[in-house]
């Protein structure tokens, strides 16, 4: 993922991934999950009154088919799951800014 982003211009070398704790709920007005999986685990997570989860694929264009970004790490395309994320990402900004 690292030289596919970087390819793309992203420098992703001081991201690390984490898991999503119950204060996180709390932290932030908005959690996105990237497939079902996470969104039923965070579902089950999420309290009542706490940050609104959604899929990130919500913010897909109306159209696309989209229903989770594909795991790289899995299917190899790292290529394919960046292009999810940046659709989904101006998706959400668009959302963001209304």
């Amino acid at each position: 993922m690292q030289k596919a982003a970087k390819a793309r211009g992203y420098d992703l070398s001081g991201l690390r991934a984490r898991e999503v704790t119950e204060g996180d709920f709390g932290a932030f007005d908005l959690i996105v999950a990237m497939d079902a999986d996470n969104m039923a685990n965070l579902r089950r997570m999420q309290p009542e009154g706490g940050a609104e989860v959604r899929l990130f694929t919500d913010y897909a264009p109306e159209g696309s088919g989209w229903t989770e970004v594909p795991d790289p790490y899995y299917t190899r395309d790292f290529d394919g799951t960046l292009d999810h994320v940046e659709v989904c990402a101006d998706g959400l900004l668009d959302a963001l800014s209304r």
